[in-house]
């Protein structure tokens, strides 16, 4: 099977239609301007062998924004992390590092926990 396209059809097999294209993935997420943003910024430890990480979750947008953000956001911190199922975890208690690069670049309503 090396080599070969699998595209997504969405659960279909087969299609009598002679004009038919597998539809593309669109995003379902509501996408809001920067100062609406509700994000919250909290430290959390569990199941990461007791090393506490900062976690800031509640972001509405594409998924390269939310990389974008995080990329911006661990280099602003100096430390790594990542970016998993909507959220941005970096590494280390910066929640107020975090929280003030947050307001200061428009995310007004951002709140720690």
């Amino acid at each position: 099977m090396a080599g070969k396209k699998l595209y997504n059809t969405g659960g279909i097999v087969y299609s009598t239609d002679s004009n038919f294209t597998p539809a593309e993935k669109s995003e379902d997420r509501m996408i809001l301007p920067v100062h609406e943003q509700l994000l919250s910024v909290r430290v959390d430890s569990k199941h990461r062998g007791g090393k506490m990480v900062t976690i800031v979750e509640g972001f509405s947008g594409t998924q390269s924004e939310l990389d974008h953000l995080g990329k911006q956001l661990k280099s602003h911190c100096a430390t790594g992390g990542s970016v998993k199922n909507n959220e941005i975890i970096i590494q280390g208690d910066h929640r107020e590092k975090v929280l003030l690069w947050l307001n200061k670049n428009g995310y007004t309503k951002a709140k720690k926990i």
